[in-house]
């Protein structure tokens, strides 16, 4: 069965460069990112085509020899996509459409497709939408003219399916509309989030793919829908959570992703609002993840441009169970062996040390969990208090629990 959705799959090359901005070990980072978003939207790649330039070509992106490789290399192999890592300039994407006969993408557009395909809410849709004619306004003149025989696909859904014949004029209308009716919706929401009342809130933040939807069903007792790829989560979900007997509310919000689309931060304002507004952040990270450091950061700084950064926070480092750690001495010429690493050599590592409250679990298998939960109740109990100094009413936190112990560790 597997085999024949993997035939449905469309058949695409990626292509980078190297810069000066860009080392060869941080491209293959990107593609191997851009690979996943590939996947994600429902493509699998036939080949990398990589350069090294001191800056991307203005004409093609890529060196005129280069792009003959690539545009030959097209003919031989029936490749019908060709998808870039940065995002192509108007003149550069219609360039390499008119060189290559084929259909081209960039990062934002293929992370656009991926959301048009994701988006389950009229909301959601209505944001993504928004982001597409955005991106397709200034790329509107003879836009895949070369695909009138072509139906569907990746980068195809949604705006740009017939969009060849429409005017300027008709998209501004379309994205004023869109807009108004965004600014609607984003009351209707600041009204929900303003009858929460004082409940304290949490929301769930991280890169794409890190088990947050996983983390909050395990936490929520709910069934957030989590899958091992891009972006499984768009719309985002509020759920009322207890640990002990605390009350709060836990949102689940978007993952972050490195050369995020502008068009997306700015239609997606409120689903960030939802991180801007809250209490507590818990920023989750795939320790097992070979570039999880660049994760953090890349997070970091979009909660910087949201400016939540200096919110209350709690690092969750997640998927230790995944974890595989190959060690041997500098002498020892043997292959090496791997091994998992402990939970006690986990808190002696450097992430430990970190200017915020850290754990280490997984969320899949619930391990530690009882010591992340205690510290949640911890950090939430602190805003409790000091929203509600004079409160009367004891929040105890069953840390001898066993019973609800055993039943994180069963589950």
């Amino acid at each position: 069965m597997l085999e024949k959705k993997q035939h449905s799959y469309e058949k695409v090359i990626l292509v980078g460069v190297v810069t000066q901005h860009q080392d060869e070990e941080k491209l293959q980072e990107y593609m191997d990112e851009l690979e996943f978003l590939a996947f994600t939207a429902g493509a699998t790649t036939d080949r990398r085509f990589t350069q090294k330039l001191t800056q991307p070509d203005s004409k093609t992106f890529v060196g005129s020899g280069k792009a003959q490789e690539i545009k030959e290399y097209i003919k031989e192999n029936e490749i019908g996509t060709v998808i870039f890592d940065d995002e192509l300039s108007p003149s550069q994407l219609k360039n390499l459409e008119k060189e290559m006969e084929v259909k081209i993408l960039d990062r934002t557009n293929l992370i656009l497709d991926i959301f048009a395909q994701r988006a389950q809410t009229s909301y959601a849709r209505t944001q993504v939408e928004l982001a597409q004619y955005q991106y397709l306004l200034p790329r509107l003149s003879k836009m895949w003219s070369h695909l009138d025989k072509q139906k569907g696909g990746i980068g195809m859904r949604g705006p740009g399916e017939t969009e060849i014949e429409t005017d300027r004029r008709i998209i501004r209308d379309r994205i004023t509309l869109l807009k108004d009716k965004l600014k609607t919706i984003d009351k209707q929401m600041a009204t929900q989030r303003n009858n929460r009342g004082k409940v304290v809130r949490v929301a769930l933040v991280g890169y794409t793919n890190v088990g947050k939807s996983t983390l909050m069903n395990a936490l929520s007792k709910s069934d957030v829908f989590a899958e091992n790829k891009l972006f499984a989560t768009l719309d985002t979900t509020v759920r009322k959570t207890v640990i002990g007997n605390l009350p709060f509310l836990l949102t689940d919000t978007v993952g972050f992703i490195r050369k995020l689309p502008t068009q997306l931060v700015e239609s997606f304002k409120s689903t960030l609002d939802e991180v801007r507004e809250a209490d507590l952040l818990i920023h989750v990270v795939d320790i097992s993840h070979h570039s999880f450091e660049d994760h953090i950061e890349s997070v970091n700084q979009i909660l910087m441009e949201i400016n939540a950064h200096q919110k209350p926070m709690i690092m969750v480092f997640n998927k230790i169970d995944d974890f595989n750690y190959e060690k041997k001495d500098e002498d020892d010429l043997t292959p090496g062996s791997s091994r998992n690493i402990s939970l006690d050599e986990w808190k002696k590592t450097w992430m430990a040390k970190s200017k915020f409250p850290t754990v280490f679990i997984s969320a899949l298998t619930k391990e530690n969990f009882p010591e992340m939960k205690k510290l949640i109740y911890d950090e939430v109990m602190k805003i409790h208090i000091s929203r509600f100094p004079y409160n009367d009413f004891l929040f105890e936190y069953f840390e001898n629990d066993e019973e609800e112990a055993q039943n994180d560790e069963s589950q």
